[in-house]
Order: C-alpha cells, then structure tokens, then sequence
C-alpha cells in the first residue's frame, strides 16, 4: 500500500504533518475506506530534519529506543505553505511537500535538491502475516554510500543488501558484530533510521537509483542529516547519538595479550614483558584472555589459583613496571560459574518464554544471559567487576553480546527483536561507567567487540576474528574504515591476525599496519604474538613502528580529541577528508590517520603498493621526498616502509608532524 494522494497539511508550531492517502480522492465517494499515512516533520538540531511516518498511531512505540539527544527541538525552525507547498527548514536543510496531489518528498539543501523520497517510495507492506514500512530515497548519478557498521565487504555500499543484526560471524563475510543504522553519502548526508532492531537496507539493488529502508511494525522513523560534507554529517550524526568518551593517552600504546588458548603463568608473563622491554618495544597494556578464569566457568570473574596463585600481587608486580592490565570478560554465565546461581535466584538471568533461565550450550555449556534491562543486575554485574578493580585492574576487554536469542522475556518488558542489537549498549555502558566511576574521567576504556549506534561513547572497539591471510588484513582494513563512516571514533584490530599464524613476511607487513591504527594490539588465538617468535626481523619492524607511533602520539592524541569533539575517527576514509575528489571515492586500501598522514599498507608478499596522493603538496614522513597531487603511485617497499605521506597544506596538523618530517 502507498500514500497516493495528499489529503491533509497541518503547520503546528514545532512540527509539519502531512497526511497521504492510499487512493486518488477526487470526490467524497472516495473516502471510503482505504489506508492512511502520515509523515511527520520536526528538527532538533540545526541542518537535521526528523521524519516520522506512521500507520495506525494508536500503537505505542515498544521498548528499548536509541539513546538520543532530541529532547529539545530546534528553535530555529522555520514552517511555512504557499498555494502549492509546505515545507520545514532547519538551518541550511529543509522539507517540502505538496499541499494536495501526488505524494512526494523532497530534501533540498540551500533550496537545492538533494535526495527524495518520490510516489511509491513509501509503502506498507505484508508477508507471513507480518507488517513492515518501508522507505527509499533517491540516490543521484554517482553518488556513492558508505557506513552501516563495521563491514568487512567493499566500502562503498552501492548494490549491497544489507541486515542491521548483529551476529558473530568472523571478518569474512556479510554477518557484522557491530551493525549501525547510519549510512553517509559521498554528497556529503546522512541518515539514521531510529529502529534499535532488524533494518533492511537494499542500497542501489533493489531499486538501483535509490537506498530502501524498512522496518517491521507500523512505524518508521529516521533522520536526515544535511551536512553538506561527510564530516559535517557526521559532527551532526554524533552530536544526536553521542560522541566518543576520550581514551586515557595509556591506550594509545602497544597491547601484548596472552592470547586464547595459550598456556601462561606469571613467570611467563613476566618474561615476556622484561624481553620486550629490554628490546626497546615498551608494552603499555597487558591483557589476560580468557583463560584467567577456570575453563567451563565463563564468566566466574574469579581468577584460575591454579596458574594465578596471587592475582593481586602478580597485578602489582606488572604495573611497577608502568603496565596497564585488561581482563577479558563477556556478558553470558555459564552453568558452572559459582556465579550462575546468585544471578538465577535473584533474576538477575534473562528468562525464556515459560519464566525459566534460559539456557544454551554455546560458547560455553548451560551458559545464561544476564539481563542488563534489570537495574539491580547491572549493579550486581558491575560489582563483581569492581572487585577486579580494586585488586589492580584497569580496564575490560567486553567480548561478545551478539549471541542475543528471540525467545525470551526481559525485566523492562522490552521487545525482544529490538534488544538484540541493543543489548551490547546496555552490557559495555555498564562496563564503562562503571570504569568512569572508579577510575575517573578520561581513564576508562574497554575493548569491545560488539556495537551498535551509541556504542561509540563508551571507546574503544575491535574488528573481531580475522584470520592470519592477507585477504583478511585487507577485510580487516575495510571493516574499520566503515566503522569511522558511522560514528566511531577510536577501532583496533588484532595484528597479524586472530585465526591461525601469520608467516614472518605477514606479521611485519600487519605490524605497520597496527601500528599505524588508532589502538594496536598483539593477539592470536592459539600462538602467542610475539615478534621473536616469527623471525629476527620481526623484531627490529616492530620496534620501528612501535617508535613511530610514540614519536606521533602529539598528532594522534590531537586526532583524539577532535573524534570527541567533532565525532570524526581518527582513521578515516579518504572519502571523509577529500570528498571533492571523485577518485577518492572507492579507495578502501588506503587511508588517513588524522587529518593530515595518508597511509597505503602493502597487502602482499611482494612489497607492491598502489595508492592515491589527492591534491595538493605531501612530503614522506620517513625520506622527506615532496610531491604535488593528485598523483597515482606505484611502489615497492621493504619491511621498515610504506606509503606514509604528510599533507603540508593542513595547518596546524602539519605543524604537529613538521618536527618529524
């Protein structure tokens, strides 16, 4: 069913309504049955437009919804009809609508269009007995789309059909960990759809010229983000869904891990950091994987005194040596954690349909879910990890949370479909605020695996398990860079890869790579990461990098602030900071570190690299060599190089890198 026909334009003095129904009404007979739509227009903020379309309105709006800053609409707003239209500007970004005749909308931007949602975009619809409302917004020629999360496919999103679910799925295809409603366009807007559930999106397939949306239910509600530049849709996105905490300058470091399945002690530990130390590669965060805790008791949060015998001391004896400690922790209680009956007795447990526990035999055996809608179980969840801190830890590592089920009942009442992506906001806010309480503002961190929109205020993330390939460091590589694209601000990745062991040539090729990131960690799944363990070399690559990125840590941490800021990441596209450029567009092997360091990592044995310099004048950071752009370069690179270039023309980010260059 579409809106057909115009039949009602109301100016309110916040919002414009207008009413759209599913047949032509040419006399009275015709308004015999049939189907409504109405659109409603309002603006929080300057240059963002809000629109909700809406079948049936007595039926309330389920639980849980984004954590939005719309509380207060835009004074500023400017409503207004003539005899053939009525519109709602905000700022430089306005609405308009006919006052009778064919259903349309138009987004104009400076009076200019900029995308519509033209006759049939807006459709109700029905399959299986289930309702769904959809949306589409035209897509002009050459108009490229880019965000929706972390994904690990090509950047660029046109043709892709994409589910905002998460799932735990690897690097490797579609299934994302952190699926974000959000995607930005290369003519510099952006839109949110405002459903915490399953989104559909079909961008340029399903009707090639335009992104379609759609949602179960009889509502849909979305954002419109007038930019006029990526960054500034995104400045705009983030200061509605929230910018990113400021991690603590300690994080910024080298992470070591003892990896998963590894076997450690604390004189292994130990030795470990000593070596790398005495090898001029300084850790600044050491992290206990899972095995700190008993096998089969996930999450117990009580240390394994078999291989641990004196927690408190061992954590006291690393951070002598000025070593911030992560623990791996996860939302999910496994039967034989002492800590599955406490929870189970005090509800504290997600329950299934029939009010018992529910249970699974997943990631771990019997596991149970705790229920962060439960007031009294996040506190009692946060307790058990304040315990941790007191004892010396300094941050989490919050795996998981995307293994949410359907079948089951929450305290709040909230709609199941819709918590499964949002429960990870609820489990690492938990986390974070809890950091935020005990260690101070700027000292928390975690690092999580699982997102979704609003997640990028409790920093930082991790791009989950890849897989020791070169193929997967470039998906790898990819996944971030969308990532940036919507809305986060600070993303690692495990160097060398999670799955398998890297070849000596991989893991000095991914070590520039990693340490040319935001955050940079070492761990693996079933072999440790340290470079003496690949070959001689490895050692002396990382070491280099692990140089390089403290000599850059002013710039970076300037990058930092301007992701808390402006919500900008601090690993961007080429896209986000030359969006004038058409050949930018597409580059997905390529990007920039801040606004000013374009880095191209080389992602074969060969030491071959193509990239792009855009426009204007770049000096290498490592030879000192000048060019003007634009410019394709071909180039091969031993293992202490790569591309690294310096936009001399970005002010007063070239002046934080001139002393180095």
């Amino acid at each position: 069913m579409y809106p057909v026909s115009v039949v009602d334009v109301r100016l309110q003095p916040d919002a414009l309504v207008v009413t759209g129904y599913d047949h032509p009404a040419r006399s009275r007979g015709d308004y015999i049955g049939g189907a409504i739509i109405t659109a409603r227009f309002t603006s929080p903020l300057p240059d963002v437009i809000r629109v909700q379309l809406t079948h049936f309105k007595g039926r309330q709006e389920p639980k849980p919804v984004f954590d939005l800053d719309d509380r207060a609409s835009n004074a500023s707003v400017e409503i207004g009809r003539d005899e053939q239209h009525a519109w709602l500007k905000a700022g430089s970004l306005s609405v308009r609508v006919p006052v009778s005749g064919e259903w349309r909308l138009d987004f104009l931007r400076e009076n200019r269009p900029l995308t519509s949602s033209e006759p049939q975009a807006v459709a109700l619809l029905t399959q299986n007995g289930q309702t769904y409302l959809r949306e589409q917004l035209s897509l002009a020629p050459g108009e490229t789309v880019y965000g929706l999360g972390e994904r690990f496919g090509p950047l660029v999103k046109n043709g892709q059909s994409v589910e905002i679910w998460n799932e735990d799925g690897g690097t490797d295809s579609e299934l994302a960990y952190k699926n974000v409603p959000f995607y930005l366009t290369s003519r510099g807007y952006g839109v949110l759809v405002n459903h915490p559930g399953r989104v559909s999106f079909e961008v340029g397939s399903h009707h090639v010229s335009r992104v379609q949306f759609s949602v179960g239910g009889h509502s849909l509600d979305y954002y419109l983000f007038g930019g006029p530049t990526p960054k500034a849709a995104l400045e705009q996105y983030t200061a509605l869904s929230g910018r990113p905490a400021l991690p603590p300058d300690w994080s910024f470091g080298l992470w070591l891990s003892t990896s998963f399945t590894t076997s450690y002690d604390e004189k292994t530990i130990l030795a470990n950091i000593e070596r790398m130390e005495a090898l001029g590669i300084p850790i600044s965060v050491f992290h206990f994987d899972c095995f700190w805790m008993k096998e089969l008791t996930w999450c117990s949060f009580l240390w394994d005194e078999r291989h641990f015998p004196d927690p408190a001391g061992m954590l006291k004896r690393i951070k002598d040596k000025g070593v911030r400690v992560c623990l791996w922790i996860n939302p999910y209680i496994a039967e034989a954690s002492p800590l599955f009956d406490e929870g189970a007795e005090r509800g504290y447990l997600l329950k299934d349909l029939e009010g018992n526990v529910y249970q699974v035999d997943d990631w771990q055996p019997g596991m149970a879910l705790v229920d962060f809608t439960h007031p009294a179980a996040r506190d009692w969840y946060a307790g058990k990890l304040k315990a941790l801190l007191d004892m010396g830890v300094d941050a989490f590592k919050t795996d998981f949370g995307e293994r949410i089920p359907l079948a089951v009942r929450y305290h709040d009442g909230s709609d199941a479909e819709r918590m499964h992506n949002y429960y990870t906001y609820l489990y690492n806010r938990t986390v974070f605020e809890l950091l935020e309480r005990e260690k101070g503002a700027g000292e928390a961190v975690v690092f999580a695996r699982s997102a979704t929109c609003g997640s990028q205020k409790f920093p930082l993330h991790w791009g989950g398990d890849n897989s020791s390939t070169y193929a997967s460091m470039a998906e790898t590589l990819r996944g971030g860079l969308s990532f940036g694209l919507s809305g986060f601000g600070f993303w690692s990745h495990d160097i060398s890869g999670f799955i398998g062991t890297a070849t000596p040539d991989l893991y000095k090729r991914w070590a520039a790579f990693g340490l040319l990131s935001s955050h940079s960690r070492l761990h693996g799944n079933e072999s440790a990461r340290m470079p003496w363990l690949f070959d001689e070399e490895a050692v002396e690559v990382l070491r280099f990098f692990t140089r390089l990125k403290r000599h850059l840590m002013p710039y970076l941490l300037e990058a930092a602030r301007e992701a808390h800021l402006h919500g900008w990441p601090v690993m961007r596209a080429m896209v986000l900071e030359f969006p004038d450029e058409a050949a930018s567009r597409h580059l997905d092997m390529q990007y920039m570190l801040g606004p000013a360091l374009l880095v191209a990592p080389i992602f074969n044995a060969d030491g071959e690299v193509d990239y792009y310099l855009p426009a204007g004048r770049w000096r290498n950071l490592l030879t000192g060599e000048t060019v003007c752009g634009p410019a394709w370069r071909k180039e091969r690179h031993g293992y202490l190089s790569l591309p690294l270039w310096v936009h001399e023309e970005r002010g007063a980010a070239w002046e934080c890198l001139r002393s180095f260059a």
